[in-house]
This record gives C-alpha cells, structure tokens and sequence, in this order.
C-alpha cells in the first residue's frame, strides 16, 4: 500500500484577499507542505483545475463576482460521481446559514477566519487522508474490475474454444477437417448482419449456428454416410437429429447454447411448413434457424461429401432461388444471394 505524504499534496487556495493566500501558504510551508497554488481570481477555477489537478481545495465564501457558493457548484459539476475532490470553506460568516449554504452544495469542511495555524494544518491533513484513502480504494476497485474483466474474457474464450471444439466433434464422422461447420457459422453471420442485428446478436448467431448439426451424433453411420438417398425409414431417423441436437443443448445458462438449441432443433424447417421435425411455417420458424437453414445449405450443396458430389456456385444460387418463398425466408434469401454477391463466395 502506497504511503500517506500529504506535504506532496496539490493545495490550491482561492481567495481575492492576497494576504489570505500569503498568510495560508506560510503557514503551510511551515507544516512542511510543498505545492502551494493560489489566485484571487475564482474565474481562474476551470484553468487551475486542469493545470494543478488539486487535491484539496482552500475557498473563500464572499467573493466579488463569483461567491465562493457558485464556485463550489462549478468545481463540483466538473467532477466524476466516484471522484472526492476535499473543499475546504474559508470564512469570517461563523453563522449556520452560511455552513448550510456550503454543506448543501459539497463543502466538506469550513475554516473560520482569523486562521488559527494548528487548526488548518489538522483540517488540511484530515481531508487529504480521507483523499487518500478514496483514492487507494478507487485504485483497489479498479485492479478488481480489472481482474474480473480478464477471468471473464478467459471464460468467454474457453466457452468460444469448448464450442467450436464440440461443433468439429459433431461432423468429425464426415467431414474430419470441421471446416464446415466454421463455413455456415461466417456465413450465417455475415447474412444477419445484412438484415440489420446488432453486433452482439451476429457474435452470438455465427458461434451457435457452428452447432447446427450436433444432433448427427446420434446418427448410426449406415445413415449418416449411406451414398445416395434415403428410404423412408432411414430418412425418419436422419431427420431425429434435430431432436438429438436439441436435446443435447437443452437447458443450458448460457445465450450462445439457447440460441443453438433452437437452430439445432428447427433448422430444417421450411417457409412453406414442409420441413421438419415440427412442421412449422413462415415466421413461426425461429429467425436465428431461418438464416442458418441457407447457410448450411448452400455449405453442404456446394462441398463434396462421401455420398455425394459438390454442386456448383450457380447450380446452388439457382435452387435458392427457386425455393425463394418455398424453402427459404424471401427476405434471408435475398440477403444471402446478396451477401454470396458482397463477398464473392464461389
């Protein structure tokens, strides 16, 4: 813990009598204080608290042009809430009238004139220790929040690092390299902040989005790697993925898990209620499964996979179009075609 030297204190005095301010330095001098300021001029006040940055404040209550109670409300309104800045009232006006003044506008002390030295110097050291001690405290809070910014940065990054790891896990059966997954969470982001979400919703929809397909997990793998299409049969367990997805995402405290339960669980529902596994329509489907559903379909079109060919950019770009309105949100397609424009996503 740093020191108590209040003779290294930044003492500024304002009174337009200069006898007073030469009478209080002496003083001071004597008391083994070493920066002393002073000016008859209140006018001075906003210059002098930029240049001195004091840290107790030596104020004369009658003034002619600004009194010492307007002074004060000027010094105290240039002020943070979590800043103490000591003002010490100078006045012959011993009356309660006056103190009240003062009190009601932030003077912390008064010294009554004529001065007597051993009480300025008392009153003088008090405020600056009560100075003091705010300012460690505010240094001690500081260092806390910070403290508490990193752990929380760190926890931010290894929730980012489980997630991303959990989503490369989730296609690591068919796709080793877990690029896709990383291709449909930019993807997906790109596009939502074309629709005008604000940044923390994107951050949120691009990592969650990664998630989408977490559900394949529970897939045998005669299905998931079946070349070719499915029967019936198998294309109804395919589809119980958005439920072991969802499932497996269910309850969590945090946004980034919620939003990905619910893309995992509806991102294969369809504008026109084709889609599955609740069958519902147009804006009943979540927003964050809608954006998704494009994504991870223009990704998994476009990308070899061990049961089928890649698509072309266009062959890709002409069914979204076709399934404008039928498949896909008219509006999410059309951000998305424009973003695969933007971007030069081939």
């Amino acid at each position: 813990m740093a020191e108590f030297r209040p003779q290294l204190a930044n003492i500024l005095i304002i009174d337009d009598q200069e006898h007073n301010i030469s009478l209080l330095k002496r003083m001071l001098v004597k008391a083994g204080f070493q920066q002393l300021y002073g000016t008859q001029d209140p006018f001075e006040i906003d210059r002098l608290l930029d240049e001195v940055s004091p840290d107790i404040i030596l104020l004369d209550l009658h003034m002619p042009g600004m009194d010492g109670i307007e002074a004060v409300g000027k010094i105290r309104s240039r002020q943070g809430e979590d800043t103490y800045l000591p003002i010490l009232m100078l006045t012959a006006d011993n009356t309660s009238k006056a103190k009240q003044e003062g009190l009601q506008v932030g003077v912390d002390d008064f010294l009554t004139k004529p001065f007597d030295r051993t009480e300025v110097v008392l009153r003088i050291r008090n405020l600056l220790r009560t100075r003091f001690l705010h300012k460690q405290l505010q240094a001690q809070n500081e260092r806390l929040e910070q403290h508490v910014r990193e752990r929380t940065a760190r926890l931010q990054q290894a929730q980012m690092e489980t997630i991303r790891l959990l989503a490369r896990a989730s296609e690591y059966r068919y796709d080793d390299t877990g690029t896709h997954t990383l291709r449909v969470g930019k993807l997906t982001g790109l596009v939502a902040e074309l629709l005008g979400f604000p940044p923390d919703f994107v951050e949120r929809i691009s990592l969650a989005a990664t998630l989408h397909d977490i559900g394949k997990i529970g897939i045998p793998d005669h299905i998931l790697l079946k070349p070719g299409g499915f029967d019936p049969e198998e294309f109804e367990l395919m589809k119980q993925h958005t439920i072991i997805g969802a499932n497996i995402l269910q309850n969590s405290s945090f946004d980034v898990l919620k939003m990905a339960e619910t893309i995992a669980r509806h991102h294969h529902e369809k504008w026109d209620g084709s889609g599955y596994p609740a069958g519902l329509r147009g804006k009943e489907i979540p927003i964050e499964a809608r954006i998704v559903a494009l994504a991870d379909f223009y990704d998994a079109v476009t990308h070899e996979r061990p049961y089928k060919k890649a698509w072309s950019h266009e062959e890709a770009v002409a069914e979204i179009m076709r399934q404008r309105g039928k498949h896909f949100d008219p509006q999410v397609a059309d951000r998305f075609l424009e973003v695969l424009e933007l971007t030069g996503v081939q």
